[in-house]
C-alpha cells in the first residue's frame, strides 16, 4: 500500500481581511459647524425681535429688521462649508441648524407659556422678547431649510461648471438664488393676508430684503475669499461634488471627490 502524499501547499499568499478605510477627519469642520448654528440661532433670537432704523441719503429714515445684519452671515458660512468640505458636509450642518431652530422654537413656546412666580414682574417683557407667532416661526424655519439647501446646491454645481475658478461667481450666484428662495417663502408665508400687509407690500418687502442680503454677501466677498483660502490650506482639501447625491434627505456617504488632501 502506497503512502498517501501530503496535501499540496498553496503558493498563493494568504488572503488578509480588507481593512476599512480610515474616516476622513478635519481639524476645523466642527468649529465651522458650530459657528453656522450659533449665527443662525442668535440672528433669530436677538435680531429678529427688533426693528431698527437708519437714515439713507436721498431716502430718509429706513426701518429694517436688525437680524438682517447677521443672518446673511449664515449664508457666507454655508458657502465656506460647500466650497471647502463639499455639499455633504454642508447638508449635515443645515440639518443641524434646522434641528436647533425647531428646538429653540419649542423651548421658547414652553418657557413663555409657563406661569411666572407671583413676585416676578418681568413676564410682559419676556413675552415681548421671546414670544413668537407660530406662523412666523414656521415661515422662518421653512425658508431657512429651503434657501440653505438651494444655496449649497448652486454653489456645488457652479464649482464643477467653473472648474473651481472664479470663486466670486458662485458665492454671489448661489446667494442670489438661495436668498431669493428664502425671501420668496418667508414673507408670503409669514405675512400674506395679515392685517396691514397687502400683497404689494409683501412683494416689495421681500424684494428689498433679497437685494439687501445679496448686497451684504457682495460686501463680504473678500472675507469669504480669505476664510476659504485659509481653510483649504490648513485642511489640505478641495472638494468637487462630481458623484454626490444632492437630495437633502440622502444619507451622508462622504464629502465628494477630494483632491489635494494632505
Amino acid at each position: 500500500m502506497e503512502p498517501t502524499p501530503p496535501p499540496a501547499r498553496s503558493t498563493e499568499p494568504p488572503t488578509e481581511p480588507a481593512s476599512s478605510p480610515a474616516p476622513v477627519t478635519f481639524r476645523y469642520y466642527d468649529f465651522v459647524m458650530a459657528g453656522f448654528v450659533t449665527v443662525l440661532l442668535l440672528s433669530n433670537v436677538i435680531g429678529a425681535g427688533k426693528v431698527a432704523v437708519i437714515e439713507l441719503p436721498l431716502v430718509g429714515l429706513w426701518p429694517f429688521g436688525a437680524g438682517l445684519l447677521f443672518f446673511p452671515v449664515s449664508y457666507v458660512i454655508g458657502d465656506v462649508l460647500t466650497e471647502v468640505y463639499g455639499y455633504g458636509a454642508a447638508r449635515r450642518c443645515i440639518w443641524a441648524g434646522f434641528g436647533a431652530l425647531v428646538f429653540m422654537a419649542f423651548m421658547s413656546f414652553v418657557v413663555v407659556a409657563m406661569p411666572p412666580a407671583p413676585d416676578w414682574g418681568n413676564q410682559a417683557a419676556y413675552e415681548a422678547v421671546f414670544g413668537q407667532v407660530p406662523r412666523i416661526v414656521l415661515a422662518s424655519i421653512a425658508a431657512f431649510w429651503a434657501g440653505e439647501f438651494v444655496n449649497a446646491f448652486v454653489m456645488a454645481k457652479m464649482k464643477i461648471w467653473t472648474g473651481g475658478r472664479m470663486l466670486w461667481t458662485r458665492t454671489i450666484g448661489s446667494t442670489v438664488v438661495g436668498q431669493g428662495v428664502d425671501s420668496a417663502i418667508f414673507y408670503p408665508l409669514a405675512f400674506l393676508g395679515v392685517a396691514g400687509w397687502t400683497s404689494e407690500l409683501v412683494f416689495w418687502v421681500a424684494l428689498t430684503q433679497w437685494v439687501l442680503k445679496t448686497g451684504w454677501e457682495v460686501v463680504l466677498t473678500p472675507v469669504t475669499y480669505a476664510i476659504i483660502g485659509w481653510l483649504k490650506r490648513r485642511e489640505g482639501v478641495d472638494v468637487f461634488d462630481t458623484d454626490t447625491d444632492f437630495s437633502p434627505f440622502a444619507h451622508i456617504r462622504g464629502r465628494g471627490a477630494a483632491k489635494g488632501r494632505g
